[in-house]
């Protein structure tokens, strides 16, 4: 995806604008059917980030996959639904990938300023926030795509940014590119608290996954684990 053109300004976000907008998208399963197999799928994933974080603390996490299309924007949407299920847990869901941003088009809002805006001077981030339909979930949009995606991400505003957005939530999920095609996410990985790699199950060679799981933890990354889609299981929630 190209660089936004000057003509198409991103308007600044107004923070209650995406309360009104529902989440219809069915593969976004814990906020569309949340007694569905897969939705139980997401909570097991939550309980186990929260299982190491017995403490409570606030954490960044990096979302990313080895190649694009296993469905980490998906996930990190779910997981961001289920996280919230939980009492007193405040959750962002952060675009980073400022090559082919998604957040937004998941949840049916339209495009406005925002990380790449935040890093680049030109919006704060109160004002670069915006607030969803999930409750507890808010997001940071890609904003205006640079020509330099990694001189952005990879900045002390960058580091800036993430430690304040610690003060604020609970859970910050920053959704990346995929690690094999860009660096941003061995950038962004260094500098968050853990990695989650997703994986389509049958897509991937695992050896591939492998390297790209050893390249991320070589620069500083620190990855937690995996998380599988495309699984095929029986729904065998209806027989509780």
């Amino acid at each position: 995806m190209p660089s936004t053109k000057s003509s198409d300004v991103l308007a600044v976000p107004q923070p209650e604008e995406s309360l009104g907008v529902p989440v219809t998208g069915e593969e976004l399963c814990v906020i569309t059917a949340p007694r569905s197999q897969q939705a139980e799928q997401f909570r097991v994933l939550r309980n186990s980030i929260q299982a190491l974080n017995p403490d409570g603390a606030s954490h960044t996490l990096v979302l990313t996959s080895a190649l694009r299309g296993e469905g980490k924007t998906v996930a990190t949407m779910n997981l961001a639904a289920a996280m919230t299920e939980l009492p007193g847990i405040q959750v962002l869901v952060v675009d980073a990938d400022l090559h082919q941003p998604s957040i937004e088009k998941s949840l049916g809002l339209p495009l406005r300023k925002g990380l790449a805006d935040l890093l680049a001077g030109g919006v704060s981030l109160d004002n670069a926030v915006r607030a969803t339909s999930v409750p507890g979930v808010s997001i940071l949009g890609a904003g205006t795509l640079p020509k330099n995606p990694s001189q952005l991400l990879g900045s002390d505003r960058m580091r800036t940014v993430l430690d304040k957005l610690r003060q604020n939530y609970s859970y910050v999920l920053i959704d990346t590119p995929a690690a094999a095609g860009v660096s941003d996410a061995s950038l962004l990985g260094a500098m968050a608290d853990g990695i989650l790699m997703v994986v389509r199950l049958g897509s991937t060679p695992r050896q591939f996954v492998q390297q790209t799981i050893n390249v991320l933890e070589s620069l500083g990354g620190n990855v937690l684990g995996t998380c599988l889609t495309g699984a095929e299981e029986p729904d065998t929630t209806g027989d509780y």
